[in-house]
């Protein structure tokens, strides 16, 4: 019965958050419910024992990515008057209702393992074998060169792209 709840809520939430993405007409609730997308995708690895991935998928994707969206929004511009209205009518009663239904599953859980958390995530089935301990020192040994190239790679077409935006801001608005 908790597996089934492990998976069928964050694969609800993942459901909800793509439907937001293609429905949702103004563009920083298409970020949004993306975020939500993201975030139940990790929350299914967890549940999965893949946490290397799911701490990527949160950090890269959910924190990064989503990150120079919202940049890209804001650049884009969403202060004309049809964009800044709600358009969701019971967004609050939703927000809501999720929230105490994540709370409630939470607490219900924590109850039925007498708040012994150890109970859910048992250490003996947990495999040593792509840990994030394990990633990490491969790839701050061995792999440090390539790492920092690619780091170096992205700050310089992070920079790119703010330049080619920033020319193009100003020259639409001298036309």
């Amino acid at each position: 019965m908790i597996e089934l709840l492990l998976f069928a809520i964050p694969a609800s939430l993942l459901i909800l958050g793509a439907l937001i993405v293609v429905f949702a007409k103004n563009p920083v609730h298409n970020a949004m419910g993306l975020v939500l997308t993201l975030t139940s995708l990790a929350i299914l690895y967890i549940t999965l024992n893949a946490t290397f991935v799911a701490m990527v998928q949160m950090l890269v994707y959910a924190g990064a990515v989503m990150t120079l969206f919202l940049f890209v929004i804001m650049m884009i511009g969403v202060d004309k008057p049809e964009q800044t209205k709600e358009q969701i009518k019971g967004q609050k009663l939703l927000i809501s209702g999720t929230l105490i239904l994540l709370v409630s599953i939470v607490v219900f859980i924590s109850l039925q393992n007498g708040l012994n958390w150890n109970l859910l995530f048992p250490q003996s089935e947990i495999s040593l074998e792509g840990t994030p301990a394990i990633l990490a020192s491969a790839l701050f040994t061995s792999w440090v060169f390539p790492f920092e190239v690619i780091s170096i790679l992205l700050i310089v077409a992070t920079t790119a792209a703010i330049a080619l935006a920033y020319e193009f801001k100003q020259s639409s608005d001298n036309d």
